[in-house]
């Protein structure tokens, strides 16, 4: 039996944590050994991971690490593998944090591959922040024999940046768990009332300037100048959320767009939309676009987001596209093909495959 060690730093609010605790549920466990390590003990999602899936926990280190070329921290930041055995391979799944960076490239394993969520040229040139940690952690890289994308728009931005071209690379994207989506969007009603008689749009994701919600506010802003029936929910929650409904209020939308906040089941306000809009700026790989396709709702998505998720036709005019929706009957995406490849491909590289 293959022995995978992935490590993570938690399973708190985040798209990177809502695709672990995807796959990890969905697993193959009759066929691997699978080890989970996280840094933090914060959860959001409800985790309910199969009792063959063993979490540990490292130990909680100083902040202070993320501030060091990362070849200084890995010497000094030691952690205790000695009851764990020799891994197959390990993963660095949120290739981030530089706890999971020293965890996947210290723990003794015949492989380590880091996965990457986000195109990382227009990250360092949009977050300041990003900057500041890339400038210490970029040490890491070559410690990894491979490297897993989620979407094949981030190979040549990663590349780039990184400048490691010579290393083995796959595109493996997200898990979407489309059972636990239908599940739960017959599991409880949403606490809301629509009006019926418009279109009702919603959103998921984090308030950020990733996102672009605000380039989404203004672009419902020209269409309902046109058109009242247009209706926009936005579910979740982040540092822009003051920023985004100041916005909404400047422009006029305070009867035409709700913020939701963080809700644990969006699924069950989303089965009671009739579309889903995306305006993000650029992505990894749009989760919210994925579960969109399971629950069934048509896409309304802006077009520079084609290249991150396989098969999805973006619109060239949003605003128009807007003013011409109607309701159309929900058509839900069961993704079993595309799940079935991602398990196929994940099990490739333990398995030490091309």
């Amino acid at each position: 039996m293959k022995r995978i060690a992935i490590f993570q730093s938690d399973l708190g609010v985040g798209g990177i944590q809502k695709s672990i605790v995807n796959l990890l549920r969905n697993f193959d466990y009759a066929q691997f050994e699978v080890d989970l390590f996280l840094s933090e003990r914060s959860e959001f999602w409800q985790v309910d991971f199969p009792e063959q899936l063993h979490v540990r926990y490292l130990k909680p280190t100083s902040s202070v690490y993320k501030f060091m070329p990362f070849d200084l921290a890995r010497r000094l930041l030691r952690y205790d593998f000695s009851d764990c055995g020799e891994y197959d391979l390990a993963i660095d799944f949120n290739s981030y944090q530089c706890s999971c960076a020293v965890g996947a490239t210290t723990v003794p394993a015949r492989s380590r591959v880091m996965w990457v969520h986000n195109n990382v040229e227009i990250k360092l040139g949009d977050e300041w922040k990003y900057r500041v940690l890339w400038h210490f952690f970029k040490g890491k890289f070559k410690y990894y024999d491979a490297f897993v994308y989620v979407s094949r728009a981030l190979v040549e931005p990663f590349q780039k940046m990184s400048g490691v071209r010579d290393k083995p690379f796959y595109v493996i994207p997200n898990y979407i768990d489309v059972a636990e989506i239908r599940e739960k969007m017959l599991e409880e009603p949403a606490d809301l009332t629509l009006d019926e008689s418009a279109v009702n749009f919603c959103a998921l994701g984090r308030l950020c300037h990733q996102k672009g919600y605000d380039i989404m506010l203004e672009t419902f802003a020209a269409a309902c100048a046109q058109r009242e029936d247009l209706r926009l929910y936005v579910i979740g929650d982040g540092p822009d959320r003051e920023a985004l409904t100041a916005q909404r209020d400047a422009l006029g939308l305070q009867d035409k767009v709700t913020f939701l906040g963080n809700r644990e089941n969006p699924y069950a306000y989303m089965s009671r939309m009739d579309a889903f809009l995306s305006t993000s700026r650029y992505e990894g790989q749009p989760l919210n676009i994925m579960e969109a396709m399971a629950v069934g709702l048509p896409l309304y998505c802006s077009k520079n987001l084609e290249k991150y998720t396989e098969g999805l036709v973006g619109c060239e005019d949003l605003t128009q596209a807007l003013l011409t929706v109607r309701k159309a009957e929900k058509r839900p995406d069961p993704l079993e093909a595309y799940n079935t490849g991602i398990l196929r491909a994940i099990a490739g590289l333990a398995a030490g495959e091309e």
